[in-house]
């Protein structure tokens, strides 16, 4: 008996999920729906505190995935986009009085070139004392529209004035808009990244992809309480794999491992709709004209979710 709760416990905690969130502006009511307000931080770091959740580093997790290690539970990962001005003003010393560290990801043009509301180098340099700084792109442009010279041109440059300006070499990249295919990942990938984050909501488990990881945004009217209740579900997509030629979403096909009976899918500009499974098998004939460039299709069965990002690729979807 002994020996089979320790298996059952030990089964439990291997397939446990940790959560990234990523932030964006802090205390900046100018743009709220991509603003944290220092109230609703605070409340979110409070409830991290009584609720038994430990903030742990980026590089932490993304040691514990490369490793096979286990995912405990109530891991949690938080991650900035963009080096706006908000964070060094009104969000770092929130930061610092929880003791929280951090990940900022940084647009490198917008400091280079002194744009208003970013931060200096002298300001990041200053950051990073408290937390990592990562790569989220020389330009911010969107990377889809961009051909493969062109994004090439914007990794080496962004990569260059990083280390130039920064003293460091960044060990992870966040696309920006959180739009990628599989062509930006894969150039985005040999670039030498340890991981990629992407702007999906969700969760992180053991099987989960260390170049595709999903981040839910606390930001705006967000909800704390459902993020943290999300699991990842293991999911195969079969179809669709990429945003189609034609617009037209025709099939959808995904295999899990849930014995579940039925589940729900969800397509932007669609809403959601309930579906039964088949031995853990999503099978529908859909012919939805998809009308977003940016199309998310989710799959979820009870609280666990796995999310599919269908864009158009000017360059091809390779």
């Amino acid at each position: 008996m002994k020996t089979f709760l320790l298996l059952l416990i030990s089964s439990l905690t291997l397939w446990a999920n940790a959560h990234i969130f990523v932030y964006h502006r802090f205390g900046d009511n100018r743009y709220p729906s991509t603003n944290t307000s220092i109230k609703d931080l605070k409340n979110q770091f409070d409830f991290f505190n009584k609720n038994g959740y430990k903030v742990i580093t980026l590089n932490k997790l993304i040691n514990a995935l490369k490793n096979k290690e286990t995912i405990p539970e109530k891991w949690v990962v938080l991650t900035i986009d963009d080096n706006f001005k908000s964070f060094y003003k009104n969000g770092l010393k929130v930061f610092k009085e929880y003791g929280y560290p951090f990940s900022m990801f940084v647009y490198v043009e917008a400091t280079q070139k002194g744009y208003k509301d970013y931060l200096s180098w002298k300001e990041l340099k200053e950051i990073s004392r408290y937390g990592s700084l990562e790569f989220h792109s020389y330009g911010h442009g969107h990377m889809s529209k961009m051909s493969t010279s062109d994004l090439k041109k914007d990794f080496e440059i962004g990569l260059k004035v990083f280390r130039e300006k920064l003293g460091i070499k960044p060990k992870y990249f966040s696309y920006p808009y959180g739009e990628y295919t599989k062509r930006v990942k894969e150039i985005a990938k040999s670039y030498g990244f340890d991981a990629i984050l992407n702007q999906n909501m969700g969760a992180i488990a053991s099987f989960s992809d260390i170049y595709d990881l999903d981040r839910s945004a606390l930001v705006g009217k967000s909800n704390l309480d459902y993020f943290l209740k999300i699991k990842a579900l293991d999911a195969k997509w079969i179809s669709p794999k990429s945003y189609p030629e034609d617009g037209v979403l025709k099939f959808l096909q995904v295999k899990t491992d849930q014995n579940s009976k039925h589940g729900y899918y969800y397509i932007s500009g669609f809403g959601s709709s309930r579906v039964e499974l088949n031995n853990g098998e999503i099978k529908l004939n859909l012919n939805k004209k998809l009308k977003k460039f940016r199309t998310r299709v989710i799959i979820s069965i009870g609280n666990k979710m796995s999310t599919k990002l269908l864009m158009k690729d000017e360059y091809g979807t390779k």
